[in-house]
């Protein structure tokens, strides 16, 4: 269970880290932070869906995946 919740976390960080990059970066001219703010979101959008898979595969009782 513990690695489910790791991978929560950092996905959760890093599209958290996406939107932000994003948003300061709103007045550039230049493309890079947001190629970058958007490898981050896709980022963490895959780790929290990998979680929830995980997470539905493993039952609660004796933390084993079926």
């Amino acid at each position: 269970m513990l690695p489910t919740i790791t991978l929560r976390n950092v996905g959760t960080a890093a599209v958290t880290v996406g939107l932000l990059v994003a948003v300061l970066t709103l007045g550039t001219s230049t493309d890079r932070p947001f190629i970058l703010a958007l490898l981050l979101v896709l980022l963490g959008t895959g780790l929290r869906l990998e979680a929830a898979i995980r997470a539905r595969n493993t039952s609660p009782e004796d933390g084993v995946s079926r």
